[in-house]
């Protein structure tokens, strides 16, 4: 059977889906019975599954099945902000008179006498003001990054996206974490990588799972979350990095390393980058340190091949970071101030998670205890995007498992529960929503769309 008739069974399931034949949450067929039914090989069944979860409709779970979708919340990033919902699916931290206080050194850098210089164009190196504050700022467990290792992008995900197309080219394989940021499956999507689901534990990425799938093919380099991971929460320990780092240096991989969530973690353990620092590429942004509305990425990115690369993908993908934005992130740090909102925002994130895990006590929650999210494993009786939906139509965001996962048909049952953004009082009437769903009966008390 070719391609073209495995998109055919595909889009006669997905009229069905549309036109309710196939209901929100009824589970499909197992595959093998699938293929066996339509007289198809297994693979190809396979291939018709994957193509409806592709295009959003339906929702595999380990041990369980493939089901229709449920309508899930927006999308990951879609749509933050929004006011009729308690917020648990978007994670920006803020602090009591944090914008105040931002503003008030932003004047500073932007005054008239220094505007001009503020605004002059920057290419992806920066400029030698922000290397040396940045190189400062991110220092950590005995590392510092030399200035000229520093690059600079307009955001987070620009900087992965650099760092992820100086490592790989289209056609080749991507190591991810089985679970993993949503926006690194949309960028191996857009670039043509072939993505490599790696299998994890409470530590994070496995090592051994590295190895296993370089059995099976060449890695080019490997994405991986080390400090409280999202969405797990997972923090690696010392020998958990240093068996990467090594493993990296000695089979010749890349190794990013995504330190966004980073600056919670008040630890002494040296990041990856300062185990291997020829085969890793260490990234960082401004959005949950201070704020997404003036936001820059970082790439660290000690070898200068890699560091060439990350160069010109910046450059050829126009993301380059705003010169007001990087006046803002030189004067925040050189001020003082960013190392002060940063460790209000380490006690905030302490705080809020003894909120949330007295209000859910008798549930599953799981990651760091210094996270501003954590994994809600689901009972028995709900599914995960079930569970989000019906979150949604009491008021509440979270985010299902399917939005996180690299292996199709493999997502856990559970949801991210994102905490840095409700108010207090909000965020109780969240949980309190939430801990009166868990204690239902599951998809059968669902109201009918």
């Amino acid at each position: 059977m070719g391609e073209t008739d495995y998109r055919r069974l595909a889009d006669a399931l997905a009229e069905e889906i549309g036109t309710g034949r196939l209901r929100p949450g009824a589970r499909l067929e197992p595959v093998r019975r699938f293929a066996y039914e339509h007289g198809i090989a297994v693979s190809t069944a396979s291939r018709v599954y994957a193509e409806l979860g592709r295009r959003g409709l339906v929702a595999g779970e380990v041990g369980r099945g493939t089901y229709v979708r449920a309508g899930l919340a927006p999308p990951p990033l879609a749509e933050p902000g929004r006011a009729d919902l308690v917020d648990f699916e978007f994670n920006f931290p803020t602090v009591p008179g944090q914008a105040e206080a931002l503003a008030a050194v932003l004047r500073e850098a932007l005054s008239p006498e220094r505007a001009a210089e503020a605004m002059r164009p920057v290419g992806a190196q920066g400029h030698a003001a922000a290397r040396a504050a940045v190189s400062r700022h991110l220092a950590r467990g005995g590392w510092t990054p030399a200035p000229e290792h520093l690059l600079f992008a307009g955001g987070g995900r620009q900087a992965i996206g650099a760092a992820i197309a100086a490592c790989v080219a289209a056609g080749e394989r991507l190591g991810v974490e089985a679970m993993t940021y949503p926006a690194v499956k949309a960028m191996s999507a857009r670039l043509g990588l072939v993505p490599v689901p790696l299998a994890m534990d409470a530590e994070g990425l496995l090592p051994e799972a590295v190895e296993a799938a370089m059995r099976a093919g060449p890695l080019k380099a490997v994405y991986v979350q080390p400090v409280i991971h999202n969405p797990t929460g997972a923090t690696m320990g010392e020998e958990r990095r240093r068996a990467l780092a090594a493993l990296a240096s000695r089979e010749g991989i890349a190794l990013i390393e995504d330190a966004v969530f980073g600056f919670l973690d008040d630890s002494p353990l040296p990041p990856l980058i300062a185990l291997a620092p020829d085969r890793v590429l260490l990234v960082d942004g401004m959005s949950k340190r201070a704020s997404p509305g003036l936001s820059s990425g970082f790439v660290v990115a000690p070898s200068a091949t890699l560091r060439r690369r990350a160069a010109a993908a910046i450059r050829a993908g126009a993301w380059h970071a705003s010169p007001i934005g990087l006046a803002a992130v030189t004067a925040w740090m050189d001020s003082g101030l960013l190392g002060t909102l940063e460790a209000r925002k380490r006690q905030d994130a302490r705080a809020r998670q003894a909120v949330l895990r007295e209000g859910l006590a008798s549930h599953a929650l799981r990651g760091d205890p210094r996270a501003y999210h954590l994994w809600l494993e689901l009972p028995e009786a709900w599914r995960s995007d079930a569970f989000a939906t019906a979150a949604l139509r009491r008021g509440v965001a979270v985010t299902a498992s399917s939005a996180f996962t690299t292996q199709p048909g493999h997502a856990p049952n559970g949801v991210r529960l994102a905490f840095s953004s409700p108010a207090l009082p909000a965020m109780r009437e969240g949980i309190a929503i939430l801990a009166e769903l868990l204690a239902q009966g599951g998809e059968a008390e669902m109201p009918p769309e």
